[in-house]
């Protein structure tokens, strides 16, 4: 019986799992689409559909050092149980829905990370929290969007003065090509990384209840995190669609280009690290870049900092939610 409750248990905490990575899919589809839609290269149906496909490729060879972060490197596994693993994804649920509906281009990494520490804080105190594991996703807060800002901004400068002296149909022409290339490498890069965050806590919950020895990520576990937040981006999220492609500033293909590129190039750079950082705040970062390259009234910086607010309010409002749901989830048990 209780063999069978803790199995029950874990397909629950899967299952929930699951559904972040789902609504991380759809919640971030405008990470990897709104440039494409805003400037006209793909219909939205045909973006997400390419945007899906890439983030599903990601499961073939790009490795889980990511998933090993966020699964124990971030959160004492000594103090992490399904409770804990439970309302840390209610935590980033719940935070992801409510920056959803209000159109607010937010973190789910950072949603999933604070709810996750949120409710091993309210557990065991402060000390459940590992503070070396934090430490370069704090510091990737700040850099990941500026890394994305700085190669979009010189990419975006290299293609004007490259190409100064084409007429602007034919390198519009050019760029509508090779934007599906760029969003594609976005698509791949976003999907590395976010997929393997959902993995993390599976595998988490997996080793918590006994049924890993060592925290290595079974592949069944790949596929079913890449499935999901695959599933997720085909749904769209075009709430924010509309704030990322066009409220931030007015994209042409050439920048759409420029800003994919910028911002692939630094979760790229993350990935190989094993670091979880916000795509939301590289793609952002690339697009005020890539905007700032024409001048810098180009950028609507009243919308960016509506932007900035909600990425500074993610970690501490999702950590609150994650402690209020461990702390009922002990009351009802």
């Amino acid at each position: 019986m209780m063999a069978g409750a803790v199995f029950s248990t874990i397909g629950l905490i899967i299952a929930i799992a699951l559904v972040f990575d789902y609504i991380n899919g759809f919640h971030d589809a405008a990470n990897s689409i709104a440039t494409v839609v805003s400037t006209r290269v793909l219909s939205p149906l045909q973006a997400v559909a390419w945007a899906a496909f890439f983030n599903f490729a990601a499961a073939l060879g790009v490795g889980t050092s990511v998933a090993k972060t966020v699964g124990s490197g971030m959160v004492d596994l000594a103090v992490v149980t399904y409770s804990v693993i439970l309302a840390g994804l209610v935590g980033a649920i719940i935070w992801n829905l409510i920056t959803w509906y209000f159109g607010l281009p937010t973190s789910s990494s950072h949603a999933l990370f604070g709810g996750y520490a949120g409710a091993a804080v309210a557990k065991a105190g402060f000390g459940a929290v590992i503070v070396s594991g934090w430490t370069k996703t704090l510091v990737f807060i700040v850099v990941a969007p500026l890394i994305g800002l700085v190669v979009g901004l010189i990419v975006m400068t290299s293609i004007y003065w490259i190409f100064r002296d084409t007429t602007p149909t034919r390198v519009d022409r050019w760029f509508r090509r090779l934007q599906l290339l760029s969003a594609a490498f976005y698509s791949l890069m976003h999907g590395a990384n976010d997929a393997q965050k959902t993995m993390g806590i599976i595998t988490g919950a997996l080793v918590t209840g006994g049924y890993l020895a060592t925290f290595d990520v079974p592949f069944w576990v790949e596929l079913l995190s890449y499935s999901a937040i695959s599933l997720g981006t085909l749904s769209g999220g075009w709430r924010i669609i509309k704030t990322m492609g066009s409220r931030i500033t007015k994209l042409q293909p050439p920048s759409g280009f420029a800003a994919e590129t910028g911002a692939a190039v630094a979760i790229a750079t993350a990935t190989v690290m094993g670091v979880g950082i916000s795509t939301t705040h590289t793609i952002t970062g690339a697009i005020v870049g890539v905007g700032a390259t024409r001048r810098l009234s180009a950028v609507r910086w009243g919308v960016a900092g509506q932007i900035v607010w909600a990425w500074v309010l993610t970690i501490p409002a999702s950590a609150t939610i994650g402690a209020i749901s461990y702390l009922l989830i002990r009351l009802v048990r």
